[in-house]
């Protein structure tokens, strides 16, 4: 989890960084930034109009370039960002959807029991032609779609009992707006009764009946008591501005953010005093200007805020955030982390699709289980201080530069899915480069996996813990109930349909013995024929040398019989337990024949674990332990170089090379013989 949880920070930290170089590759191509100002004198009428319907204000009466100029200035400074998404939004053609709804329950649910937002409703009356066009309709809905206001179609003809209870026996058009100033107030619907049936004359009526819900200032008398009034609203926005009316966005937004943040219009339309705005440091119109008791702060004065629906929307979402948008949050992020899953896992197609829908189901229940007790607890009546605190913390931090600066990066790639998707998998695909590099190095196996060998071990691990979890759940050191009660290893074989391989856990193989092979140090000729007794007489060293040829030669018919042995069933393992006992005298004579031959080094036997036989080469590689490599005993008792030890369990062969001694399960230690006494017998 931390290492997805890193990749997904480093994802971040690469999309931030792309987006100061897509800013300086702007900047050296056009010479300006995103924050720059834009003169309107120097913009044509086109993108004049462009920015006046971004904002929601209308301009139906003005025919000359110069008012349009003029009412761009009074609604806000322009930058080049939001000319360059306001001229994108407008070569935009996408076709905005339109609800269509069924009856009076559909109604219902979408419409009046939405409490924080706009609806637009053209009823179309039972036998009768709608009241606005088709194409007047598909424009109405693009244009207030930019606003947030959700639009739909009640055609009385699927419902005519509401309709008469409602009064719509002709076409019309009906407008729900929430009524009072507190989330999830009662929603009243508003009739449209003007005579003139065109676009500009519609979202006119729209617009006021919002604006309507924005308390108004209109003299410095009621700024100086709203400005000292203490009330329920913890953060206030305010826009000082020449205007009738505020634009469309800013009446959305206070819609939007029904009781969170209250928004304020002061008309300065026909002041005469100023003085006050001085006081409280307000120079120059249009402001907007966000109130908290931490402070005021100047909006559109950092990178990214725009005068726009989105960009205010961002900005006010993260200083007062509501339950949702954090819970929306984290899940993104979430489902980002386990997507990581994809390119961090090895080996076959199906297996990393496979762990991905596991991954993002496990973090999704995690995720939704974590939630609840959070919701139970932010409802607890004592917790009020602590939510407070916390909303101090996000408004803190959220105007901060460096929070403008992820917010802008927030809105630019949103707007361009597609770049964000393609950085996303770009980034996954070096992580996967990289990951398989890393494992190449440790030489693993998963990395070449097909399709059919990862299939194949899947369905020998369902089927080991379907019919045979006995084994499945062994882990060394184990003692089995077979090897005190044959019984039950007759009555398994009694059922040869269960009678699966297992697919062996490989968590035993860490817990297995593992040091380095040492020397003593070298010993001359003279030392070594010193370890025997100068007593022994000639007839007794040849009876040993026989006696010595002998006994390697009957044991390694004793070796090759309990090998045909192995090969033939069940009863291997008891062959390969005298050979396990006889082991250490063989391994014993050819170690020292081969030390004493080299005279060279006397392995360390003291360094050996005490239930480990003496040995000095290694039967899979069949070589010769060197000074310093490191072995790896089984509980059999038989060492081996670790290295290949280790690629021999890897393999599936969960037993010992030499006796077939299953790997997981304990054995009785070894007990070294005492040496044969060198006194003559009596």
């Amino acid at each position: 989890m931390w290492v997805k949880l890193c990749c997904l920070l480093l994802y971040f930290l690469a999309l931030f960084v792309l987006a100061r170089v897509f800013e300086a590759v702007a900047w050296y191509e056009s010479g300006f930034l995103a924050t720059q100002l834009v003169d309107p004198v120097a913009l044509s009428f086109r993108k004049l109009r462009t920015i006046l319907e971004c904002r929601g204000l209308g301009h139906s009466g003005l025919p000359e370039k110069k008012d349009v100029r003029e009412l761009v200035e009074k609604s806000g400074d322009l930058m080049e960002g939001e000319l360059y998404s306001a001229l994108k939004e407008e070569e935009a053609s996408e076709s905005v959807s339109s609800t269509n709804f069924s009856g009076e329950m559909h109604f219902y649910e979408l419409v009046e029991d939405t409490k924080d937002g706009i609806w637009l409703v053209q009823v179309i009356a039972n036998n009768r032609s709608p009241l606005v066009g088709k194409v007047h309709w598909e424009k109405m809905v693009k244009k207030v779609s930019r606003f947030g206001i959700r639009t739909g179609t009640f055609n009385c003809s699927s419902d005519p009992r509401y309709c008469k209870r409602r009064g719509w026996l002709k076409s019309t058009l009906i407008m729900s707006v929430p009524q009072t100033s507190t989330s999830k107030g009662k929603v009243m619907l508003k009739e449209y009764n003007g005579r003139k049936i065109e676009v500009e004359h519609i979202f006119k009526w729209i617009t006021a009946h919002a604006a309507s819900r924005i308390k108004t200032i209109y003299n410095s008398e009621h700024l100086k008591e709203e400005w000292n009034k203490s009330d329920q609203y913890r953060v206030k926005i305010y826009l000082f501005a020449n205007l009738d009316q505020p634009p469309a966005f800013f009446s959305a937004l206070s819609v939007k953010f029904t009781g969170r943040v209250e928004f304020i219009f002061v008309n300065m339309e026909n002041w005469d005093n100023k003085s006050y705005m001085a006081e409280i440091g307000i120079y120059k119109t249009p402001s907007y200007i966000l109130r908290t008791p931490e402070g005021i702060y100047r909006y559109g004065n950092n990178t990214g805020e725009f005068i726009s629906l989105r960009a205010m929307d961002s900005f006010l979402r993260s200083l007062q955030p509501e339950v949702n948008d954090l819970f929306v949050l984290s899940l993104v992020l979430v489902n980002l982390m386990a997507w990581m899953d994809l390119f961090i896992t090895q080996g076959a197609t199906i297996k990393r699709f496979v762990v991905l829908i596991s991954t993002l189901g496990t973090y999704n229940s995690l995720l939704i289980i974590s939630w609840l007790p959070v919701l139970g607890f932010l409802q607890l009546p004592y917790l009020d201080s602590f939510y407070e605190y916390s909303l101090k913390l996000f408004r803190y931090s959220n105007t901060t530069p460096l929070a403008s600066w992820v917010r802008a990066d927030w809105m630019f790639y949103s707007s361009h899915p597609a770049l964000f998707l393609s950085t996303y998998l770009g980034h996954g695909l070096l992580i996967d480069y990289f990951e398989k590099k890393r494992r190449r190095n440790n030489n693993t196996d998963e990395v070449n996996a097909n399709n059919l060998e990862w299939l194949s071990s899947l369905w020998d691990w369902y089927t080991s813990y379907l019919f045979h979890p006995i084994a499945s759940f062994q882990h060394f050191p184990f003692d089995s109930d077979w090897d005190e009660d044959p019984d039950l290893f007759l009555e398994r074989l009694a059922f040869p349909d269960l009678w699966l391989h297992p697919l062996i856990p490989t968590d035993y193989i860490k817990n297995l013995p593992m040091w380095r092979f040492q020397c003593l140090s070298a010993h001359s000729d003279e030392e070594t024929l010193e370890t025997f007794p100068d007593s022994e007489s000639d007839s007794d060293s040849e009876n040993k040398e026989v006696f010595s040829s002998d006994r390697e030669i009957s044991e390694d018919d004793e070796l090759s019989t309990c090998h045909r042995c192995s090969e033939g069933g069940v009863d291997a393992c008891s062959c390969a337990s005298h050979s396990c006992h006889h082991e250490p005298w063989e391994r014993k004579a050819r170690s020292y024949s081969s030390y004493s031959s080299a005279g060279d080094l006397e392995p360390d036997w003291a360094a050996w674990p005490s239930d480990m036989l003496h040995c000095t080469e290694c039967v899979v590689c069949l070589e010769n332990f060197a000074k310093g490599c490191l072995l790896m005993g089984l509980p059999c008792g038989h060492v081996f170089h670790q290295n290949c030890i280790m690629k021999w369990l890897a393999g599936g062969r969960h037993c010992c090379p030499v006796c077939r001694w299953a790997s997981y399960k304990k054995k009785q230690p070894y007990t070294h013989p005492q040496p044969l006494s060198s006194e003559p017998l009596s």
